[in-house]
């Protein structure tokens, strides 16, 4: 395969091309010989080819030459804030140049997206997120703005957070197998507190009702925080909920784990199985991610940048750390795979909400 050509050999490739036949380069006296129509004609491609040229050799030398906004669409001291400003300090040290966190907040994280799917694709103004919700949005709002797959370029996934199926210990079920007979045995009886609508917790349970052939309640909090208190509590008999948050608490027998909804064990609580090992087979939801994305149309050479940088960020003992505690399995990938997961799992999500009749509100 030829390798791309560099921006000088551009450079001499167009003005090679915009030399008028017979007329010496470079010289004052061939463009006062060039009738006026022609000069103007000349003049504007040489424009034009400037503003064509400039991107390209930003893209190879300069950047990033200012700060860079790093857009969080939720709020302070929530779980995208807190992945944001701890991979944004490491990549501002990396890079050499300041990272601004800047919360753009409302509308299910849609106003901070929207804000990035229009900006320019130069570098400067990035995405951080969640997956779900990010690309599963228009599944459940109606007019969003903005493609939540084609109108960005995924740069970096930095990490998943595994969920966990819990139950209160007032619930007389001690096993998956036995949550699931009792939900058929008392239809709607089960509700299950999630962090809110669009959430991977809220896909996982219109699965977990769909394959276990139960019909269950979705009660969407304002965050896994205040879902995890009304499991504790016994308000709410069930939750699907960050596997980090509620570790301290089936540690101490507060609540009851049933399996984690992801397709493998999570690294941080091998002993809890899947919940297609629990039983139910076919069972098994994407992993949620944590990663920066820009708008579509970044230039190559800037988004290997930044994924080379981001990765450095995330191999870092304190980086890691910091993820983990924040409720992460930290871990990286290459531009591609991080694309390969977000189609693939639309597609599974976009199944499941089809089989349980959502449609956009």
């Amino acid at each position: 395969m030829m390798s791309e050509p560099s921006v000088d050999s551009r450079c001499a490739l167009v003005s090679g091309a915009l030399r008028m036949p017979g007329r010496a380069s470079g010289v004052p006296g061939a463009l006062t010989a060039m009738r006026p129509g022609a000069l103007r004609v000349w003049k504007w491609l040489s424009v034009v080819v400037a503003l064509l040229l400039a991107p390209l050799a930003a893209a190879q030398g300069t950047y990033p030459n200012k700060s860079i906004r790093l857009v969080a669409p939720f709020t302070p001291g929530g779980g995208v804030d807190t992945v944001a400003r701890i991979i944004g300090q490491k990549l501002s040290a990396n890079l050499g140049q300041a990272v601004v966190i800047d919360n753009r907040v409302g509308a299910g994280g849609s106003i901070g997206a929207d804000f990035v799917a229009k900006s320019a694709p130069d570098g400067y103004t990035l995405l951080a997120n969640f997956g779900p919700p990010h690309h599963v949005i228009n599944f459940f709002t109606r007019n969003v703005p903005y493609d939540p797959v084609h109108d960005f370029t995924p740069i970096a996934m930095v990490g998943t957070a595994p969920q966990v199926i819990v139950i209160s210990p007032n619930l007389p079920v001690t096993t998956l197998g036995e949550l699931i007979s009792y939900g058929q045995a008392h239809p709607g009886a089960l509700a299950y507190g999630t962090s809110g609508v669009g959430s991977s917790q809220h896909i996982a349970g219109l699965m977990l009702a769909a394959l276990g052939n139960m019909e269950l309640t979705h009660v969407a909090y304002k965050g896994g925080a205040a879902a995890l208190n009304d499991v504790l509590g016994g308000q709410i008999p069930m939750g699907i909920l960050v596997l980090s948050n509620v570790l301290p608490h089936t540690r101490s027998g507060k609540v009851r784990a049933l399996g984690v909804v992801e397709s493998h064990r999570a690294k941080m609580a091998p002993g809890i199985p899947s919940v297609a090992e629990g039983g139910l087979a076919g069972f098994a939801v994407p992993d949620t991610w944590a990663g920066i994305l820009g708008p579509a149309g970044m230039p190559v050479p800037i988004v290997q940048r930044l994924n080379a940088e981001l990765l450095r960020a995330v191999e870092t003992s304190e980086v890691q750390s910091r993820l983990e505690a924040a409720g992460f399995q930290p871990g990286g990938s290459t531009p591609e795979a991080f694309a390969d997961l977000i189609t693939g799992s639309v597609e599974v999500y976009r199944a499941i909400v089809a089989r349980s009749n959502i449609r956009p509100e």
